[in-house]
């Protein structure tokens, strides 16, 4: 399925960057909420690119805050400069990423007008990932940390699998107990039904754990040594299937792996 954009739900309208990759897929999507006649919240501008700004601010109207799932830059470069263009500030986890003086942090409840959106610590794919709960929608902004499409990287050393374990128990949990149905994510088309896709994801990561393990059997009978070479040597073991263009990104993942088995 290729994703373009467009409303979503009764508050949500999303404006595809055009940064398509093979690591951001159709590109990054940034999310405009806005209840009728309010205010807006925007999530994840995207790269400066001014033809996307444009129709971010066309489709936002008059903006309350911008609010970033993580600070990597295909969904933070443009914050600043979009927010400042728009006079509002920017909250995110990460102190360096943010315009004004509010953070944002697990728990906190971002309410414009009758619009809320409840933040939702999910470190794993970065250390500052959090994702936004729409309750009015039953829907979470997950940034990178559920995709649309395909799985996500957990970005060693920034990234930690233990973490991202947890968070995807986390929302799988709200999905059980029906606060989320769709997830509509940083990158690829919306999810209509969360809860299978969220058991999909812990699945994956369990089954991509027992792969690590054979493939370190093997290279250890071997002898390969464990050294900084080794975490490439089971990506091409475990990746082969993959086009090579996305073994940096896994090895990325499979150092996190390593760092997680070796922790157990």
């Amino acid at each position: 399925m290729t994703w373009s954009r467009g409303g979503v739900g009764t508050l949500g309208h999303c404006l595809l960057a055009p940064n398509a990759s093979p690591m951001t897929l159709d590109g990054t999507n940034t999310w405009v909420l806005r209840a009728p006649e309010g205010r807006s919240i925007v999530v994840d501008p995207g790269p400066p690119d001014p033809a996307h700004l444009d129709a971010v601010a066309a489709a936002a109207g008059d903006v309350a805050v911008v609010l970033l799932t993580h600070h990597h830059l295909d969904h933070s470069e443009a914050a600043r400069s979009f927010a400042e263009r728009m006079g509002c500030g920017v909250r995110a986890l990460d102190p360096g990423m943010r315009l004004g003086s509010e953070g944002l942090g697990d728990g906190d409840v971002v309410a414009v007008g009758d619009l809320e959106v409840h933040v939702v610590a999910t470190p794993g794919h970065t250390a500052d990932s959090l994702s936004f709960v729409v309750p009015s929608e039953r829907a979470v902004l997950t940034g990178d940390t559920v995709l649309g499409r395909g799985t996500t990287v957990v970005a060693h050393p920034d990234g930690e699998l233990g973490a991202y374990l947890s968070s995807l128990d986390r929302l799988h949990a709200l999905a059980e107990a029906h606060e989320i149905e769709t997830v509509w994510p940083g990158h690829g088309p919306v999810i209509d039904r969360a809860l299978p896709v969220l058991e999909h994801y812990r699945a994956h990561r369990r089954e991509r754990l027992d792969q690590v393990r054979d493939a370190l059997r093997v290279l250890r009978a071997e002898g390969t040594p464990y050294d900084d070479a080794l975490p490439g040597r089971v990506v091409e073991i475990v990746y082969a299937d993959v086009d090579p263009v996305l073994w940096p990104a896994a090895e990325l993942s499979v150092r996190a792996q390593l760092a997680y088995l070796d922790r157990r």
